[in-house]
């Protein structure tokens, strides 16, 4: 077992987190002037690379990096991962960094409420309450009952359910295959089923974009490569905490780049959903 040490931990974290939000920059501005389907079909193309390059490093090769006994299951994942994709960046397009990163928070909460229909586990009336306050953040954020309500804002909350649903097949998965084979998988799924479908929406791109595109790529791999360091040195619920700064990062991107305004509306929704997802977390580490 390898010795964990929780301050690299929270720095790679801390780092990922950044790196993330770097490229959901990048994903508006390509988004924001081509096809969705084709900046997503670029971006997998060179991710399957590094997926592929990650598991020829493992003990076994690429051969043992995709056994696995539950292949449909997988594959699944890794096409609503690449599907989700989709739908948040055309939710920053639509609605920008900010108020979809402050309604895409929700995630972890839609973990806890579903784990326990789909994954057994037993959810206690305390993590109950939380998710209840923090649903109530995301209503303060979307505000359904002033004024229009905004259909759009409906795009990052369908992203944060469907990552949710990808997060906990993730965790059954783990029963039979282990990180390596998931991970590979969830590259080499996305790759195939975004190809196949964002092939037909390609668009010449100018010269300048490509280097947009290529910083876009990188900085997907990089982010990955963080994260897996992160799981290596440190445990997951000591780090997890500090996922919540990508909503802080892509805000900052989101107002200072692009022009976004934050509503008080959304700063204490937004508030609200992080300490309820914080308290989730506290509560899953006590009962563990």
């Amino acid at each position: 077992m390898k010795e964990q040490n929780t301050r690299l931990g929270i720095t790679l974290m801390v780092c990922t987190t950044l790196v993330f939000a770097i490229q959901d920059g990048f994903s508006r501005h390509l988004a924001g002037e081509y096809n969705v389907m084709m900046v997503i079909m670029l971006r997998y193309w060179f991710f399957a690379g590094f997926v592929a390059a990650m598991g020829a490093r493992q003990a076994g090769g690429l051969r043992a990096a995709a056994a696995t006994k539950q292949p449909v299951l997988q594959a699944f994942r890794g096409l609503l991962l690449v599907a989700e994709i989709c739908v948040m960046v055309a939710g920053f397009v639509a609605l920008g960094l900010v108020e979809s990163h402050a309604i895409f928070a929700a995630y972890p909460l839609i973990i806890a409420a579903l784990s326990g229909p789909i994954l057994g586990e037993r959810v206690g009336w305390r993590r109950w309450a939380a998710i209840g306050v923090g649903f109530v953040g995301v209503l303060i954020i979307l505000q359904p009952g002033r004024t229009v309500f905004q259909p759009a804002a409906i795009i990052p909350l369908i992203a944060a359910i469907m990552f949710a649903l990808y997060g906990l097949l993730t965790r059954f998965a783990a029963r039979k295959d282990d990180a390596a084979t998931s991970f590979f998988w969830t590259g080499m799924s996305g790759f195939v089923g975004i190809t196949l479908v964002g092939i037909w929406f390609w668009e010449p791109m100018a010269g300048p974009d490509w280097g947009w595109m290529i910083a876009l790529m990188i900085s997907g791999a990089l982010g990955h490569w963080t994260l897996i360091r992160c799981y290596e040195v440190s445990e997951a619920s000591a780090v997890q905490p500090f996922a919540y700064l990508q909503l802080v990062f892509a805000s900052t991107i989101g107002l200072v780049v692009f022009g976004e305004s934050l509503q008080a509306n959304v700063a204490i929704g937004a508030a609200i959903v992080i300490a309820a997802g914080l308290f989730t977390l506290w509560r899953s580490r006590q009962s563990a």
